[in-house]
């Protein structure tokens, strides 16, 4: 079942998550607290997928300058 128990859905469904890491040089200036974890390679996939969290937590770590392109900006202001 997903979803809140006033109105739960049944059946099968698609999820996903993502894990988040300190800001990476790229995301800082936009998003100064976190940037999500980018496995660049298969080597790093496929040894995320299948090997011990304490073989793999060292993964977890910003994706390096200039990994990630501004492709659009928006003129919208957080509130706070």
């Amino acid at each position: 079942m997903r979803g809140p128990k006033r109105e739960q859905v049944a059946g099968k469904h698609l999820l996903f998550s993502f894990l988040t890491t300190d800001a990476s040089p790229d995301v800082a200036p936009i998003h100064p607290d976190a940037t999500p974890v980018l496995l660049l390679d298969e080597g790093s996939r496929e040894m995320w997928m299948h090997t011990p969290w304490d073989m793999v937590q060292p993964l977890q770590q910003p994706p390096p300058a200039g990994a990630l392109k501004i492709v659009a900006v928006d003129t919208k202001q957080d509130s706070g």
